[in-house]
């Protein structure tokens, strides 16, 4: 393993879950059977309501997660494993079984979002990277789902790949999509997960040519007057009247990234009616994030490009969720375990839950740990079968998983579309 080289999946992972595992070899603890449990105890930012994402790159890296001999030397020589350890890391893969909520799902405090179940050696080394990818994922997931209800059925573009890490860039596109954006601007996303793609041209190619007129000739004869121009450069009044004169009243959009947006969509609205170019759009970037969109609703603006806000969270880049033991299992039976401490505590006992409904709407979160919770008119349980001793045995499509999160978050009372801080939309029942 030489420096800069990636990582393996299973160096995606803190120091002291490996130490764990050696000393818990060492106390017998080991092959002790156990329940993990992943939950939010509450919404960071005060949100209504979270958005769980991500599952589907974490059944795609539990497989890979595996020590091979590089990364092993690696543990030995720095000293983080002994001989005895590295040697049972060699041969580690994750054999027990995996249940979570649908990708998409709706979530709130409390909610079991994801259970997994095995030994604690082979459960507590899962640890980080289920945390890492969740806890991103769903930020992003819950941010955008914000910006498309604040919309209002608007399109909404990710945008963000130039705001963070280039691997964050494409997992932050997939999870945007998946909460209801429509494309992204991210071409690793659409390689990997399929995410539509789209962009048309930033500043610079207007200022490399002479002129704007120059600039929007070259874009037009490349890309069809079907094209999106980037008018304000210069001065947007006259940036859209050569828009329109270049590639005529058919021009497919224009792009405001600058200024006063809710003043200048107003204007272009007007100016290119003027001008004959009563179907071209216009597209607003510049900064927006969910309430930037909520004050822009009444301004005639046909689509959003959202960038930092999106790929941050909106400013929240974790999700808040936590990854505890709650079960173990002792002689024989299953002993529920918890933590006491202030501010800290958990819930012992392995949980399933369900979503109550009333006429379709979300009315409670009901959590138990008698049992699997059944289908019923006005129940719908939450927990699936993903991972059975060791093995993928559902892997969702990213076009069902994107219609799920527009269903579930249909089904949230009214007050859950508003971006004021509040109580969550539905509580935890436990049952």
């Amino acid at each position: 393993m030489r420096v800069g080289d990636p990582p393996a999946v299973a160096l995606l992972t803190d120091h002291y879950e490996l130490t764990m595992v050696q000393a818990a070899r060492r106390s017998g603890a080991a092959g002790r059977r156990c329940v993990f449990e992943v939950f939010a105890r509450s919404l960071p930012g005060r949100r209504r309501y979270g958005v769980v994402a991500g599952l589907g790159r974490l059944l795609d890296l539990i497989p890979r997660f595996r020590f091979d001999p590089d990364t092993v030397e690696f543990l030995g020589t720095a000293g983080v494993v002994d001989d005895a350890t590295a040697e049972w890391l060699a041969s580690y893969r994750f054999g027990g079984s995996l249940d979570a909520y649908r990708e998409g799902e709706v979530y709130v405090p409390g909610s079991p979002v994801l259970v997994v179940e095995g030994t604690f050696v082979e459960c507590v080394v899962l640890e980080t990277l289920l945390l890492s990818v969740l806890n991103h994922d769903s930020a992003v997931a819950t941010a955008a789902a914000r910006m498309v209800t604040a919309a209002g059925g608007r399109p909404c573009v990710e945008m963000g790949s130039r705001r963070t890490h280039e691997a964050a860039a494409v997992a932050a596109a997939r999870a945007a999509y998946l909460a209801g954006f429509t494309s992204t601007s991210n071409l690793a996303a659409g390689a990997r997960w399929g995410v539509p793609t789209t962009g048309t041209a930033a500043h610079a190619f207007t200022l490399v040519h002479a002129d704007e007129r120059a600039a929007f000739r070259a874009q037009v004869d490349a890309l069809g007057t079907d094209t999106t121009l980037l008018v304000d450069t210069y001065d947007v009044e006259r940036g859209i009247r050569t828009a329109v004169e270049v590639a005529g009243p058919d021009l497919g959009a224009i792009r405001l990234d600058s200024g006063d947006l809710p003043t200048q969509a107003r204007r272009a609205r007007e100016l290119l009616d003027e001008l004959g170019a009563t179907g071209t759009r216009i597209v607003v970037t510049s900064d927006l994030d969910e309430f930037a969109i909520a004050g822009l609703a009444a301004a005639p603006i046909d689509a959003y490009g959202v960038g930092t806000s999106v790929v941050t969270g909106s400013g929240v880049p974790t999700a808040g969720f936590v990854y505890k033991l709650v079960a173990r299992e002792l002689d024989g039976e299953w002993k529920p375990v918890q933590k006491t401490s202030e501010g800290k505590h958990s819930v012992g006992g392995r949980k399933w839950a369900g979503r109550r409904l009333e006429r379709g709407e979300a009315v409670a979160e009901v959590v138990s740990t008698r049992g699997p919770i059944e289908a019923s008119d006005d129940v719908r349980p939450l927990l699936d079968e993903y991972v059975r001793d060791g093995e993928v045995v559902a892997s969702p499509r990213l076009d069902a998983v994107r219609e799920h999160c527009r269903r579930a978050v249909a089904e949230l009372p009214e007050e859950a579309a508003k971006l004021s801080p509040g109580d969550p939309a539905i509580q935890v029942v436990r049952a």
